[in-house]
């Protein structure tokens, strides 16, 4: 059974930082890109940041560039989402998602992903 579990989430004051964790299981993830995702109440979802899968490629969204910091480590299949700084406005349910990468720059931002690959999220609260 595939699955990405997100864990890291809490409740932050703003300017306090949080590192989220996506663990994968279930199968190999040779090849795929990560990507963190968020979704606001009432908001659509938004992309965060995305990884390639030797980190030769790292995007961010323009909101967390210079704030949030995206890594992995392919040996324990886990990505992590460091994130710096944060603010109100950060506050949403985090996802994981996992995808093979499409000759696209618009993919490394986020879009046109397909993936059956998702994590059931994790709630980042930031108070102001």
């Amino acid at each position: 059974q595939v699955q990405l579990v997100e864990s890291g989430g809490g409740l932050v004051q703003a300017g306090s930082s949080l590192r989220l964790s996506c663990a994968a299981s279930g199968r190999s993830f040779s090849g795929y890109a990560m990507g963190w995702f968020r979704q606001a109440p009432g908001k659509a979802r938004e992309f965060v940041a995305t990884i390639g899968w030797d980190g030769n490629r790292i995007e961010y969204s323009d909101s967390t560039k210079g704030r949030f910091a995206i890594s992995r480590d392919n040996a324990n299949n886990i990505v992590y989402l460091q994130m710096n700084n944060l603010k109100p406005e950060d506050t949403a349910v985090y996802y994981c998602a996992a995808d093979l990468p499409f000759p696209d720059d618009g993919f490394w931002l986020g879009r046109g992903w397909h993936s059956d690959y998702w994590g059931q999220g994790t709630q980042v609260t930031v108070s102001s």
